[in-house]
């Protein structure tokens, strides 16, 4: 018995001492956490905090600087009461020390994801943008559309549309790249017959459609797949045909505007032959082909940007020997100079230095509209801004979807005036994407939405940003230039609206694009969007009469509209609708292609 109660005691007391020594341990663990900042922490934060304002002002815009003054008045004095100040936007207290350290010293300010993203995957997709256009890409774009649609009625302007749509797809930025490709398009849309400011609205839409275009999406696309956990290949997949449709239309309204201009296009022998620009520029092709192949094949997107930004490189210096080597063969005496092979690689060199130096810059620009849209997402983070917001949406809407949509373009619109279009977009997905959720739309969608009206400040008065750098190359009035190019960004608008109702984007969780009902949903989306164009332009055929445009508009309206649901609850099918839509329009073209000796064949505008 003896034996037992010393054993038991044995254990009883190793037990104990277990126990102790695991609450010691688990109390130095605890306290390994405990961490005050220090007053230099302090003073470090706060000191970044001003840095990242003064860096807004420099390659952004005062106004930046305007919106972080607002977000840092609003943590400091948003828990006063006064008259200018909605009760339900009112919080606790906050010290300077404890703004300054989550904006600058957690990750749910600054250092936040889209600092993160664009530190990382962006980067190297402006890099292989930057890389693409020193070498010659733009050039090569622009040569290949003037071939492609140089001889169509207005050419010039459809060549901007689409060598737009090609380099704003790897450029990033609507305003560069309306500075980029409208230096050449611009004053060749003048020369056939464009007034200044249609010719600068057309450059300023066709390059805010390049932040939709895969596969950068003006960094859109990275920070998308952050947010949504969602795989960068899925992104890039479910954003192109709504890309194409932005891009059709833009094409739609340029051509109405050319046939009642009677523009026509250029003679054969004037344009570029289309095989010879692809042979000239196979260098340029390939890389992006690479970064295709490479993204499908599951590989992350920092290799395949890596592999493109490489691969743009070894493409060029390839093509630049082959012309070396061919025209030190042909013409001797000009290899002592440009062509000698020291001067090849000292032009090699430079065109590397250059890459690299816009690249930076470029991402610069990306990453200071994180940090300050990092600075806003803190403030939401902080006060709790978030629910606020979306429960302010979802009262004004009165539950209805379509009314919160134009809500969120509304604040889109504000944001825009102050912020990038990045920043704009992180902003708006923090503020008003639970909004969207708890109507209803699946996340990706959501925040689909969201990225495409952040996308509105470059295109819609009084903001328009691309429209006035548009402006100032055509040398055309800026208002009047920012209203017509927000006429012919009306899809910017429009296809948000129908991804809440129809599956554009895919359907089920996978987002299955090859679907008999996405494909019907994209067939008349589009049709919905020619309808649409051809009433804003009263122009489809020949100028359209009251009886037409009015048709066209109930046309439009049907084909975007889903199902419809009758007040004895009897629902209308989505394809029954469609049918109806498809038949208004049907008519209004054949009423257009009947002649009618009265009326002439073209107007003016």
């Amino acid at each position: 018995m003896d034996l037992y109660v010393s054993i038991a005691g044995s254990i009883l007391v190793i037990e104990a001492c277990r126990r102790m020594i695991g609450g010691v341990m688990a109390g130095i663990c605890v306290a390994a956490l405990i961490y005050a900042y220090t007053q230099g922490d302090i003073i470090l934060a706060v000191l970044g905090c001003m840095v990242v304002a003064r860096l807004c002002n420099r390659p952004l815009s005062w106004l930046t600087l305007l919106v972080l003054a607002a977000t840092a008045g609003y943590l400091l004095y948003g828990h006063y009461y006064g008259p200018y100040q909605l009760a339900m936007f009112l919080h606790k207290p906050y010290s300077v020390e404890r703004i300054a350290t989550t904006l600058w010293l957690t990750t749910e300010g600054i250092y936040g994801v889209p600092l993160g993203v664009a530190a990382t995957f962006v980067f190297v997709f402006v890099l292989f943008g930057a890389f693409l256009e020193v070498t010659g890409g733009g050039n090569f774009f622009i040569d290949l559309a003037y071939a492609l649609t140089g001889r169509m009625s207005g050419g010039p302007a459809k060549t901007a549309v689409v060598a737009s749509g090609f380099m704003g797809s790897v450029s990033g930025s609507a305003v560069g790249n309306v500075v980029a490709t409208g230096s050449f398009t611009i004053p060749m849309m003048k020369r056939v017959g464009y007034r200044p400011h249609v010719a600068g609205a057309i450059e300023a839409a066709a390059s805010t459609g390049g932040q939709l275009m895969p596969p950068i999406m003006g960094a859109g696309a990275f920070l998308m797949a952050e947010f949504t956990n969602t795989s960068y290949l899925t992104i890039i997949k479910i954003s192109l045909v709504p890309a194409i449709m932005y891009y059709l239309t833009v094409l739609l309204f340029v051509h109405f505007e050319a046939q009642k201009e009677g523009i026509m296009g250029q003679p054969k022998d004037r344009l570029p032959k289309a095989w010879n620009v692809v042979k000239g520029g196979l260098h340029f092709i390939i890389p992006v082909a690479i970064l295709i192949y490479i993204l499908l094949m599951n590989y992350s997107p920092m290799m395949a940007g890596f592999v493109a930004v490489l691969s743009t490189l070894a493409a060029s210096l390839l093509a630049n020997l082959v012309r070396w080597s061919v025209n030190k063969g042909l013409v001797p005496e000009l290899s002592k100079e440009r062509l000698s092979l020291g001067g090849l690689a000292r032009a090699e060199g430079k065109q590397v230095l250059t890459g690299l130096e816009r690249g930076a810059k470029n991402a610069v620009m990306v990453s200071v509209a994180c940090a300050a849209a990092g600075v806003i997402v803190g403030m939401v983070q902080l006060t709790g801004m978030g629910l606020k917001f979306s429960s302010l949406v979802l009262d004004l809407s009165f539950g209805i979807e379509a009314l919160a949509i134009l809500l969120i373009g509304a604040a889109s619109l504000v944001l825009g005036m102050g912020l990038p279009v990045t920043a704009s977009y992180i902003v708006l997905a923090t503020l008003a994407g639970p909004a969207l959720l708890d109507l209803g739309v699946p996340l990706l969608v959501t925040h689909m939405i969201v990225f495409w009206y952040s996308q509105d400040a470059n295109v819609t008065p009084p903001v328009s940003l691309a429209a006035f750098a548009g402006a100032g190359v055509a040398g055309a009035n800026p208002m009047q230039t920012a209203f017509f190019s927000w006429k012919l960004a009306k899809g910017l608008y429009i296809i948000p609206l129908v991804m809440a109702y129809r599956p554009l984007l895919g359907m089920g969780k996978d987002y299955e694009l090859w679907h008999w009902e996405v494909i019907l949903a994209w067939v008349t989306t589009f049709l919905g969007l020619v309808a649409f164009a051809a009433a804003l332009d009263r122009y489809m055929f020949r100028r359209a009469t009251w009886l037409e445009t009015v048709m066209l508009v109930l046309a439009a309206g049907l084909l975007f509209w889903p199902d419809i649901v009758l007040p004895n609850k009897v629902v209308i099918p989505s394809w029954a609708v469609d049918s109806v839509g498809l038949v208004l329009l049907a008519l209004v073209v054949l009423m257009q292609k009947v002649p009618n000796p009265g009326r002439p064949a073209t107007a003016a505008a």
